[in-house]
């Protein structure tokens, strides 16, 4: 599966954005599966692993609705978000056990968001020293983890978890 995703990622990197439409947005005309790397799908919103995460287990939470505004989502759809990010707190807190988590929105290129016109909440396991001189100095993110083998355990955990 290691070469599966070294290919997207190249396909990802070398593709033309302005062009082919929003990476969300076109995972979810596909069949769930690692392939897309959503493991669920809510009513409003779905769960997908990021394709270039800065931790194992790093997910989002991504509305249905093609919007980088706040104020165009409505209550319920915020409410899922919230009750999606709060079960993936549970289960990678029983998947990996860390010691922290960064939850939030990156509104916007300015504020760092790789994907601007579609809002979506990462969920960020953290653990401490998990920032070391190779993401500082190096630029490089060392995963212990393939992305194959996450989403088996993330989507197993997610199913099994009836909170």
């Amino acid at each position: 599966m290691q070469h599966i995703y070294s290919t997207w990622r190249s396909e990802y990197i070398g593709r033309d954005k302005h062009n082919e439409g929003c990476a969300f947005c076109l995972a979810l005309q596909e069949q769930d599966g690692p392939e897309n790397l959503i493991f669920h799908r809510g009513e409003t919103c779905f769960v997908i692993l990021n394709l270039f995460p800065y931790t194992s287990g790093h997910l989002m939470v991504v509305p249905y609705t093609h919007t980088n505004q706040l104020s165009d989502l409505p209550a319920e759809t915020l409410n899922e978000m919230m009750q999606l990010v709060q079960k993936a707190v549970r289960v990678l807190e029983e998947v990996y056990h860390p010691q922290g988590f960064n939850v939030g929105l990156n509104l916007g290129s300015a504020a760092g968001a790789g994907i601007a016109a579609h809002m979506h909440m990462h969920v960020v396991p953290r653990w401490q020293g998990d920032a070391n001189f190779m993401s500082v100095i190096g630029e490089t993110r060392v995963l212990p983890e393939d992305l194959g083998l996450t989403y088996q355990r993330l989507s197993e955990a997610w199913q099994a978890d009836n909170n």
